[in-house]
């Protein structure tokens, strides 16, 4: 009888491995299997990376890093994000971020009031994303200071010293000191156009929203993508606009892409442009309707993806100088 138990417990317990490893193999194919990676994230924009002549101006420079959990490490907040928005496969974000902003003169002490203000903004970012196989949601707060707290002065001007440039004059003018924040959401979804010439293309239709004191805005996105391993992300990240965020898949093959894009915003408030909430400060008249278009690249391979975007915005304020404003973004993921 013993020996007969021993055999039926053997058996079960095979039986029991087999039926744990055909159900993780089934979630491994159905792609349903949470990704435990972490991904650390460094972006860097700068206006002097331009197609046309060289500028230092508007907005001028951005400097993000963050964190990307795992899919469902934090299980209290990944059972509220499903609850919120169903199921999926929630990661939670946290990060840090500098914008700088300066006018289109930069060599004066008192730049004309029609020029757009000195301004620099720091922020702390908390976040979460979800995906499905399809979609991308993001949901976030932002919270920081703009004025002399947020360190655009020492930053930009610290760094025209090291390359042997001369320092912006007008700092002394910028906005002033006040705690900001705003609340964010977006979606982007993620839809096959099938091969061309042997290639993956899709199409990445987006949506979103800010809220706060720091800006009040509608967005609205449409990139076209060509390369291979397109379902690796839902394209290359940015820190002022929509795009894909920061999460990507990717092993040891190679992932790649060409992509161009279009965006367009109604806005209803901008601090560095209308200046402080609640003091008197330099401002300028914003555009309520603004666009960019941006086109760029991005290799995925080795748990790394490094892309690059070049943007060129329409005009933000009224009575700005100069057309098109460029600059460049340029970002490295890590799984880790």
């Amino acid at each position: 009888m013993l020996i007969f138990f021993k055999r039926c417990g053997l058996r079960m317990l095979a039986v029991g491995a087999l039926t744990v490893m055909a159900a993780q193999a089934a979630l491994a194919q159905t792609g349903q299997q949470p990704d435990s990676a972490s991904i650390f994230t460094l972006i860097g924009e700068n206006s002097t990376i331009s197609t046309a002549a060289l500028t230092d101006r508007y907005y001028t420079n951005g400097l993000s890093a963050s964190y990307l959990s795992g899919e469902g490490q934090f299980q209290t907040v990944s059972d509220a994000v499903r609850t919120l928005l169903g199921d999926g496969a929630p990661r939670v974000s946290l990060g840090i971020s500098q914008q700088i902003y300066t006018p289109n003169d930069t060599h004066s002490r008192f730049p004309p009031s029609r020029d757009r203000p000195y301004a620099g903004v720091l922020l702390g970012h908390f976040g979460v994303v979800q995906d499905s196989d399809s979609t991308r949601t993001s949901l976030g707060v932002q919270a920081g200071m703009t004025g002399p707290s947020a360190m655009g002065r020492p930053v930009q001007n610290g760094w025209h010293t090291v390359i042997g440039q001369r320092g912006n004059a007008g700092w002394n003018s910028q906005i002033h000191d006040e705690p900001v924040f705003a609340a964010t959401a977006s979606k982007v979804w993620r839809q096959s156009l099938g091969q061309l010439g042997g290639l993956e293309t899709d199409a990445l239709p987006a949506i979103g929203a800010t809220l706060g004191t720091l800006r009040t805005d509608a967005q609205a996105g449409f990139t076209l993508r060509i390369g291979r391993g397109l379902a690796n992300d839902f394209g290359a990240p940015r820190i002022r606009a929509l795009s894909g965020g920061e999460a990507f898949h990717g092993g040891d093959r190679i992932g790649w892409y060409l992509f161009a894009a279009l965006h367009g915003a109604a806005v209803n408030n901008d601090i560095t442009l209308n200046g402080n909430n609640f003091r008197a400060s330099r401002s300028v008249s914003l555009v309520p309707l603004v666009g960019d278009a941006a086109f760029g690249a991005a290799l995925v391979t080795h748990g790394m993806r490094i892309s690059y975007t070049q943007a060129i915005e329409t005009q933000d304020f009224k009575h700005q100088k100069g057309g098109a404003h460029q600059f460049g973004s340029l970002d490295l993921s890590v799984r880790f």
